[in-house]
């Protein structure tokens, strides 16, 4: 196998060779995963979950029967599933690893591989070199092993999950409610985009009382070969163009969209009487505040409440955060960072005072219940939001509007620079040799006045491929690679007060 495995397990294009995702390169990785279990536990289990990508649920399966092979119980989602129910299964059945098949929000081709440790969090970067070094160290031949998965069901080394731990994720988010029943007829779209959201959402979304549910249906079937939206990220306008058109149909007030594996959450509302999307810091810091809000008016916000953010997220949180008296965390771009911030909580017998998680690519945690970003529970809290502005006469872009007047208007831009191979990684060298000496160089036509390097690790933030500017005319931006596709992102904010 020629793939890299990282903190993010693997991402590629599917395909036969040893640089593609196939039940080949899969058996590998399991077995440099069922190694670094059986490391880490006498008696090692895996959960594994899988989503709505061509060859997810065979993957899944194989990975599953080469870990039953290596002596490594392996719990199995029966059906597709959301990778925030795969974070929970993990420490819900007290699992030493999880496994989830998904490649998120990439297009068609791409298919992903994601480890998360015994926490419910995707693995660090010391257990993603000890996955690595096994992967290479182990025997190809080991996994060809006649023994089957249905074998291994049987004999009971192989066990589905039950809908019991499924409840007890649904339950959790529930628990996270802010009203105990909805004040308005609010009026919601979905789409899942063809992934594993619409049984958890439609679900929770009844459950709390949205009468007036619409499910794309288009887009509803799962179907890897996503033919009415080629790129699945509900970041992309054109993923939700469809989606739109229903909310006209049908008056809407919101419409909501998951990705395939139903961690990410894309928001649209009506604006001036036309349907225009709220970009993911958008939604992040009206999400925040009303969490913040609903928690001191129930008296349940912690004496020290903690939110995390990403460093490339808006800081229009730290100044609604210092509002409530909230201690802001910033971690570097990933949720396996944000979520390692709530498992130290954790660690410190804090685990109470986290509130909220977010960073700018539509990614929301709304409590300590998961350890990842999780699309489902972040759409109720969307839309019993939704239904509070609706109540009052107002929509989501009034609610922004209103933390504008009161915070100043932060505004976000995103700019990602497509490259091939390892280009990218060139181009940020580059650019970082550039900036040596900063001073008298402009970006976005201001001078740059401060920068922060973090390629040896800054502020207790760990070493990174990351570039932060400050302007002179007061905005910033942060500059890196992405650590998934051959991109480089450009992210810049500037504040109008």
């Amino acid at each position: 196998m020629n793939l890299t495995f990282g903190t993010g397990g693997i991402r590629a294009t599917m395909g036969p060779g040893p640089d593609h995702l196939n039940l080949e390169t899969i058996q590998e990785a399991t077995l440099g995963v069922a190694a670094y279990a059986k490391e880490q536990s006498e008696n090692p289990s895996a959960a594994i979950a899988y989503d709505s990508r061509n060859h997810s649920e065979e993957f899944a399966r194989e990975a599953a029967r080469v870990l039953a092979l290596k002596g490594v119980k392996a719990y199995i989602y029966p059906k597709l599933s959301p990778t925030p129910t795969l974070s929970f299964a993990v420490r819900h059945l007290k699992c030493t690893v999880g496994i989830c098949v998904t490649a998120s929000h990439n297009p068609r081709e791409y298919n992903g591989y994601k480890v998360y440790g015994s926490d419910g969090c995707q693995v660090t970067s010391e257990a993603a070199d000890s996955i690595q070094k096994a992967i290479w160290a182990a025997d190809k031949s080991e996994a060809q092993d006649p023994h089957t998965f249905e074998d291994f069901l049987e004999s009971g080394q192989i066990a589905f999950i039950d809908q019991k731990t499924l409840k007890a994720f649904l339950a959790a988010i529930i628990r996270r409610r802010t009203k105990k029943k909805l004040e308005s007829d609010l009026k919601v779209v979905y789409t899942p985009l063809y992934g594993a959201g619409l049984s958890c959402v439609t679900s929770i979304l009844k459950y709390i009382g949205v009468q007036n549910l619409q499910i794309v249906t288009e887009q509803a079937k799962p179907n890897g070969d996503f033919p009415t939206c080629p790129y699945p990220n509900p970041e992309d306008p054109k993923a939700l163009e469809l989606g739109i058109e229903w909310c006209r149909k049908t008056d809407a007030d919101i419409l909501i969209a998951t990705d395939p594996d139903s961690d990410r959450l894309g928001v649209v509302a009506k604006k001036d009487g036309e349907y225009k999307r709220l970009n993911g810091n958008q939604v992040g810091v009206i999400l925040l505040d009303y969490i913040l809000k609903c928690r001191k008016q129930a008296g349940t916000l912690p004496e020290r409440p903690v939110v995390v953010r990403s460093i490339v997220t808006t800081s229009m949180t730290d100044r609604i955060a210092e509002h409530y008296g909230a201690e802001v965390i910033q971690t570097l771009t990933g949720f396996k960072w944000i979520a390692g911030a709530v498992c130290r909580l954790e660690e410190a017998g804090e685990e109470d005072r986290f509130v909220y998680g977010f960073e700018e690519s539509c990614g929301y945690m709304i409590g300590s219940y998961v350890r990842d970003k999780d699309g489902i529970g972040a759409a109720m809290i969307l839309c019993e939001l939704a239904d509070t502005c609706k109540a009052q006469g107002k929509t989501l872009w009034d609610y922004l509007e209103d933390l504008y007047k009161a915070y100043g208007h932060y505004e976000t831009t995103l700019k990602t620079y497509q490259f091939t191979g390892e280009e990218a990684d060139l181009r940020m060298k580059r650019i970082r040799e550039g900036l040596q000496s900063p001073e008298g160089m402009k970006f976005g036509g201001s001078k740059v006045i401060r920068y922060k390097d973090y390629k040896d690790g800054i502020d207790g933030i760990p070493a990174s491929n990351v570039l932060q500017l400050w302007m002179e005319d007061g905005s910033q931006a942060q500059i890196r690679p992405s650590g998934t596709e051959p991109k480089i992102k450009v992210y810049t904010e500037r504040v109008e007060a």
